[in-house]
Formats: structure tokens, C-alpha cells, sequence
């Protein structure tokens, strides 16, 4: 048995598990696994195990990859951009991406919706918010999260799905659930104001548990998947 499969059975394990600690149906959680830095050839691997959904952070590296897996007439996958977005990068990741976890300017937003390809499924929109309040990470305020919100729920050719966040590193268990407990708020919120909203984009390998108890529906797994990563292949 491979590494990576081996891994993306413990990964569903602790999913089921958390899940079902938490009085949650282990489906409600979505395994979505982050490729960045790992070739085709990694992904192709995952594949086999049985994982469809995957994340990718750099775009040229996401789209080389699309294609070389694509190539392989590997099944159909469903790839998700949870990277920073440049203006001048939206056209392709409009088309060749089911999901963006990344959007927190209306700008970004309306060029994604006039960039989707006709004929395409909406694109799958997660708005992040700046949870912990730090200088150094992206994302929305959570005070203008509404009216975000609000306006790109009305763009054409979007769906927008929900939230997702990197809170501040934490150790503590407690800590961990604080700052998710944060962005449920918000969600929530949202949804009171008559969004339906379904999505909660939160955790990863080290906080996957935390964000579980507090309602995540997408967690972005990666080095606990493919191992750690050599960013000198980037």
C-alpha cells in the first residue's frame, strides 16, 4: 500500500471520528486535499485511493498539473483555487476551476463572474475573512464581511457557497476551536440575513479536529496527505 494511501485512510479515519464525537454525520465533511508543491504523479496517486477533490494554491503550478492529469484520462477531478488571486490571474482561474476559497474583493469577484466560460457551472465561491485580525494574512475584515457577501451572492455566474479561513496558529485545543467558533458566527449570520450559505472552509492538517467540532464542512488537508513539502520546486 502507498504512503499517500495509507495516509488518506488515516485522514478519513480521524474525519469519521471527529465527526461522529462532535454528533455530526461523518458526510457532512469534505476531505479536500492540498497538492501544491506535489506533481501529477502525487495526485494521480490519491486518485487511486479514491480522493476527487484538490486544492492548489499557485496558479501555473495548478493548471500544469489539471492538464498533465488530465492527460493520464485519470477520472474527473474537482479542483478547487484556494490561493491569493491577482487580478490579471481571475481569467483562468475562472476557467479551469470548480471552486475558489479565496475571493475577499468584490473586484476579484465580479471578474471571476464575467470570466466564466459560457456553459460552465457556476463557480463555487468561499469568501475568506481575516478571523485573527493579522497584518500579515489576506482576507476580508469580518465587520465588511456582509456586504461582501451580499454583493457577490448577486454576481451572475457565481455561487457563493460560504466562508473560509486560516486563523492564527494555536496550539491549545481550546484556542483552536475559539477562532473557528468565530467564523461559524459569522456564518451563520449570513445565513440569518437570508444567504444560503452551506460552506465552512476551515482547518487543516494541524486544526482539523478543532474546525470539525466547530462545523467545518471543507477541511484543506496537505502535508498529513502527501508528506512535507519542498517549496524549492515551486
Amino acid at each position: 500500500m502507498s504512503l499517500i494511501r495509507q495516509n488518506l485512510q488515516a485522514i478519513t479515519a480521524t474525519i469519521v471520528a471527529t465527526a461522529q464525537e462532535s454528533g455530526r454525520q461523518p458526510d457532512s465533511v469534505q476531505l479536500l486535499a492540498v497538492s501544491k508543491t506535489f506533481g501529477p504523479e502525487a495526485v494521480l496517486e490519491a486518485v487511486e485511493a479514491g480522493q476527487r477533490a484538490f486544492g492548489e494554491n499557485y496558479l501555473q503550478e495548478g493548471l500544469d498539473k489539471i492538464r498533465a492529469v488530465q492527460e493520464t484520462g485519470a477520472p474527473a477531478l474537482e479542483w478547487h483555487f484556494i490561493g491569493p488571486i491577482q487580478s490579471n490571474k481571475t481569467r483562468p482561474i475562472a476557467e479551469n476551476f470548480a471552486w475558489v476559497h479565496t475571493v475577499e474583493r468584490e473586484k476579484i469577484a465580479q471578474r471571476l463572474s464575467e470570466q466564466r466560460p459560457a456553459g460552465m457551472a457556476p463557480l463555487h465561491i468561499c469568501l475568506q475573512v481575516n478571523i485573527s485580525g493579522e497584518a500579515s494574512k489576506s482576507g476580508v475584515a469580518p465587520e465588511e464581511v456582509a456586504e461582501l457577501a451580499h454583493k457577490v451572492a448577486a454576481l451572475p455566474n457565481l455561487t457563493l457557497r460560504g466562508l473560509m479561513a486560516i486563523p492564527e496558529p494555536a496550539v491549545e485545543f481550546a484556542q483552536q476551536r475559539a477562532a473557528f467558533a468565530r467564523l461559524r458566527a459569522l456564518y451563520e449570520q449570513l445565513r440569518a440575513d437570508g444567504l444560503a450559505l452551506d460552506t465552512l472552509s476551515m482547518g487543516m492538517s494541524a486544526d482539523m479536529r478543532a474546525a470539525i467540532f466547530e462545523g467545518a464542512t471543507i477541511v484543506r488537508v496537505g502535508s498529513a496527505i502527501f508528506g512535507a513539502r519542498n517549496y524549492n520546486k515551486v
